[in-house]
C-alpha cells in the first residue's frame, strides 16, 4: 500500500525537525549542513505525502455522509471531485520516490570521438557539438572547451568539453553510445550514402574526494602544441599529455598558452574518465537488469541514427523516429529526443522499484 511507503518520509522529516533544534546539532556546523540538505531532499515527497493522506482521510469522510440524507449530494460531488486529484497525486508520488541518480545536479564532461567513417566521421563530430552548444544555449547552461583535436577536412577527430550549469547530467546522460549518421559526404561524386560513426562519452564532473590519483600511478609528457596553422598555435612546449598507467587511459590538453593550465584541464578530465570507467565496471557487476535501462551509458552500443536524406532520427533504445533531424541539429531542440528517454527511463525505475 502507497501509503504505509511514505510513513517512513514523514518520520524521518520530522525527526530531522527536531534534531535541527538540539543543541549538539546547532553547535555542529557540518551536521547542520547535512541534515538541512537532506531535510530539502525529501520536502517535496513529504509535501505530496500529507496531501495524499488528506485526500484518503477525505475519501473515508465523505463515503460515510453519502448515507445522510442533507448531505448525500454533497458528499456525492466532494467524491467524484477526491476520486479524480488521487489518482494524479499517485503518480506525482511514484516520480518523486524514484531513487536519485547522485550525479543528476552535477557538471559534466562531454567527450566526442570520430570512428568508423574517417573525414566525414570527424565533421559529423563538428556538426553535433554544434548542435548540443546550441542545446546548451538553450537551457542557459556554459561550455568550456577542454582539448580538441581538428582534422584536417574539417570538424574534429576529438572534442572535449565541459558543459557547466542546472541538471546538465540529468538532461544529456542518455547520450553516451556510438552515433550513427547516413548521408552523402560533400566529396562523394557520384551522390552515394555513406554511413558513419562517432562515439559520445558522457562523464560527471566529479570532486577531488570522488576519485584518488597516486602521483606515481603517471606518467606527464610536455610537448609542443600542434594543431592547423595559424596565430592560435603555441610556439612553446605547453601541451601536456598524461597517461595514467594502471589503467591505460591518456588525457592530452593543449587548449592554453599555459603549460600548468593545461595540465590542471588535463587532470580534471582524467579524474572523470576514472570515476566514469569505475562506474562502467560496478554497472557491469549489477548485471544485466542494469544494463537494460536506457541510462547505462553503454559505450558499446549504437544508441542513433541520423539520416539526412530522410530527414530523419532514430533513437534505437526506444524506438523512437522523428523525422526533425533539419531543426533538432540546427536549433538544438534535443529535448524532443531526451524526453521521451527521460520518460522511458522513469518508467522502468518505477517498475523496478515496485511503485
Amino acid at each position: 500500500m502507497l501509503q504505509n511507503k511514505l510513513q517512513p518520509f514523514i518520520d524521518r522529516y520530522e525527526e530531522i525537525n527536531n534534531l535541527l533544534i538540539s543543541p549538539e546539532i546547532t553547535s555542529d556546523i557540518k551536521k547542520m549542513t547535512d541534515l538541512s540538505k537532506e531535510q530539502s531532499s525529501i520536502e517535496p515527497i513529504v509535501s505530496k505525502a500529507r496531501e495524499y493522506i488528506k485526500v484518503l482521510e477525505d475519501i473515508e469522510e465523505n463515503k460515510i455522509m453519502l448515507e445522510d440524507e442533507e448531505l448525500g449530494e454533497l458528499a456525492k460531488e466532494e467524491l467524484k471531485d477526491l476520486e479524480t486529484v488521487k489518482p494524479e497525486l499517485e503518480e506525482d508520488i511514484k516520480f518523486l520516490m524514484i531513487p536519485k541518480d547522485p550525479n543528476d545536479d552535477k557538471n559534466i564532461y562531454l567527450e566526442l570521438r570520430a570512428g568508423t567513417g574517417g573525414d566525414e566521421a570527424a565533421i559529423f563530430v563538428g556538426d553535433l557539438f554544434r548542435g548540443y552548444l546550441r542545446y546548451a544555449e538553450n537551457n542557459g547552461w556554459k561550455v568550456e572547451i577542454m582539448n580538441q583535436s581538428e582534422s584536417e577536412a574539417g570538424g574534429y577527430k576529438e572534442i572535449v568539453a565541459l558543459f557547466k550549469g542546472d541538471h546538465v547530467f540529468s538532461k544529456l546522460k542518455f547520450e553516451g553510445g556510438t552515433h550513427r549518421v547516413q548521408r552523402v559526404p560533400a566529396t562523394e561524386s557520384q551522390g552515394r550514402v555513406h554511413t558513419s560513426a562517432i562515439t559520445v562519452a558522457v562523464m560527471p564532473e566529479i570532486d577531488d574526494v570522488d576519485v584518488q590519483i597516486n602521483a606515481n600511478d603517471l606518467k606527464i609528457d610536455v610537448m609542443r602544441s600542434s594543431g592547423c596553422g595559424g596565430q592560435s598555435v603555441n610556439t612553446t612546449d605547453s601541451a601536456v599529455r598524461i597517461t595514467h598507467l594502471p589503467s591505460g587511459i591518456v588525457v592530452t590538453n593543449q587548449d592554453q598558452k599555459s603549460q600548468h593550465k593545461n595540465k590542471e584541464k588535463a587532470m580534471k578530465v582524467l579524474k572523470a574518465r576514472l570515476y566514469d570507467l569505475e562506474m562502467q565496471e560496478k554497472m557491469e557487476k549489477e548485471g544485466a537488469d542494469r544494463k537494460e535501462q536506457v541510462g547505462t551509458g553503454d559505450r558499446s552500443g549504437r544508441i542513433r541514427t541520423y539520416n539526412y536524406p530522410q530527414n530523419r532520427v532514430s533513437d534505437h533504445r526506444i524506438n523512437l523516429t522523428l523525422y526533425r533531424l533539419d531543426y533538432i541539429m540546427n536549433d538544438g531542440l534535443f529535448d524532443e529526443v531526451i524526453d521521451p528517454l527521460i520518460a522511458d527511463n522513469q518508467a522502468k525505475l518505477i517498475e523496478a522499484n515496485g511503485l
